[in-house]
């Protein structure tokens, strides 16, 4: 299964992810995915495995997208894991869930927070202007027919939203 982590900038997706990562570390049910992304390393964010524009279209991948002038890609070695019966987690564009769900079984989490704590978090990350915090968090993509989506709401303190995560991605071992 691959479990597919979404959510708007903010929501605290990768700190949750982070969290998950360390507490189901060592358990072979599930492999959490490191994106490669067309962004420099010491551009803050996530970790990541940084690539040129060039290396990134001559890699292979699972999934990829575009977003934010930046190429993301997910490994294609997933696939192999998948068809083993690894649960695959990796934090995704909500752009290319039904492309996921057509190739892969999926489970859908979104990590959400309010508006008023997705703002904070924005600015006080300090890599856009009030003016791209306010359009990024005007944009609305809707999750595609028939999707289930799981939602996390990380609003309070992380251990609480991980908590959460973690019980989603473990159900996704269950089928």
């Amino acid at each position: 299964m691959l479990v597919l982590v979404v959510g708007p900038s903010g929501a605290g997706k990768d700190t949750l992810l982070n969290m998950a990562r360390t507490t189901l570390a060592g358990d072979a049910r599930f492999r959490f995915v490191r994106r490669v992304i067309t962004r420099r390393v010491d551009a803050g964010g996530e970790d990541h495995e940084p690539v040129s524009d060039t290396e990134f279209a001559a890699r292979a991948f699972a999934l990829s997208w575009e977003a934010h002038g930046l190429h993301y890609g997910i490994p294609a070695d997933v696939a192999d894991d998948i068809a083993r019966g690894v649960v695959v987690v990796a934090n995704v564009s909500r752009s290319i869930i039904a492309e996921a769900a057509a190739r892969f079984p999926v489970r859908v989490i979104e990590v959400t927070a309010s508006a008023e704590v997705l703002e904070a978090r924005l600015l006080a990350r300090g890599r856009e202007t009030a003016a791209d915090v306010a359009l990024r968090l005007a944009r609305r993509i809707p999750f595609p027919h028939g999707i289930d989506v799981a939602t996390v709401v990380n609003d309070s303190f992380p251990e609480a939203g991980a908590e959460q995560l973690i019980m989603h991605i473990a159900r996704a071992s269950r089928g």
